[in-house]
């Protein structure tokens, strides 16, 4: 397998959470109503998933920068990012290298619909677990960040067979967990999550399934 990275994380330890005040929030309701990954989900109330998911100019700027220079892309390189959502990461790696062919897909009209307009004709609504309609190899890099733990166990074979079939790099970031406290504040937090694992499951998973690309856990400390 690739190498263990740091490319989301600085970016995800930005922002405060109140695990209990989560949990306590008629979490199963507002967790069926999350799974619709629609617009509650994006941009309602924060109790049912982001509370308002619009562009901040240079948010993500660290972590396009980041991949763009750890994988050498650069004017014609070919990238997929599978579960992109708003697609906020694929027009901030556009910014920096306009020539990138980018490609991206999610499961959320909404989220697409949303994305911004110099990608939004390069996405399409599929899910993670289905089979991807490009050939192997297509693609210099394939991402995926904080989708594949929001599917279940059954489903993410197909998933992670997938990314490794049509890119010739990878990087996939999940939440996870190291230690009893960081699983209790994930299962509060988490709305949408299906595949609750620690580091060490998600490594004996990812070579079970011949995933031989890079990956990032985020955790909630």
């Amino acid at each position: 397998m690739g190498r263990l990275m740091n490319i989301v994380t600085p970016l995800h330890q930005m922002t405060s959470r109140d695990y209990l005040a989560r949990m306590v929030d008629d979490k199963v309701h507002c967790m069926k109503k999350a799974k619709f990954y629609e617009a509650d989900y994006w941009d309602g109330d924060r109790r049912y998933g982001y509370g308002g998911y619009r562009y901040i100019p240079g948010r993500w700027t660290p972590v396009a920068q980041a991949l763009i220079e750890t994988y050498d892309l650069s004017e014609g390189s070919k990238v997929l990012d599978v579960g992109c959502g708003k697609a906020y990461l694929l027009h901030e790696m556009l910014k920096l290298v306009p020539g990138l062919e980018v490609s991206g897909f999610d499961i959320s009209r909404h989220g697409l619909e949303d994305a911004k307009e110099d990608v939004r004709k390069h996405l399409i609504r599929h899910r993670a677990e289905q089979p991807y309609p490009w050939p192997a190899d297509t693609f210099d890099l394939v991402i995926s960040l904080g989708c594949l733990h929001n599917l279940r166990l059954m489903e993410l074979e197909c998933a992670v067979r997938e990314i490794e079939r049509v890119g010739r790099k990878k990087y996939i970031m999940v939440e996870s967990y190291r230690d009893e406290q960081e699983l209790f504040n994930l299962q509060c937090w988490a709305l949408t999550a299906e595949s609750f694992l620690d580091t060490d499951e998600w490594i004996w998973l990812y070579n079970r399934f011949g995933y031989t690309g890079d990956y990032e856990f985020i955790f909630m400390e």
